[in-house]
């Protein structure tokens, strides 16, 4: 099953995610199939940036967002 979801990269207390399509057998930080995004919550903006073609294209062949995705999605109006 693929899933859309983050992967965590930064120092300590200094995080930033990239936002991936990977198959859920694969571990956190590891291989990935597509990466279709990025999320910075240090930042003053909460800086979110998605290619939204490719995220469309995952959540219609079948991706599941995981719950952190999935709010930062809504927040975005790329899913109701």
């Amino acid at each position: 099953m693929v899933k859309i979801r983050l992967q965590r990269y930064g120092t300590k207390k200094k995080p930033f995610y990239r936002i991936v399509a990977a198959d859920s057998r694969y571990p956190r930080d590891g291989r990935f199939i597509e990466q279709i995004g990025y999320y910075n919550p240090v930042s003053f903006d909460a800086g979110c940036v998605l290619k939204e073609e490719r995220v469309k294209h995952w959540l219609q062949s079948g991706a599941q967002p995981t719950d952190s995705v999935r709010s930062l999605l809504k927040k975005q109006g790329l899913l109701d």
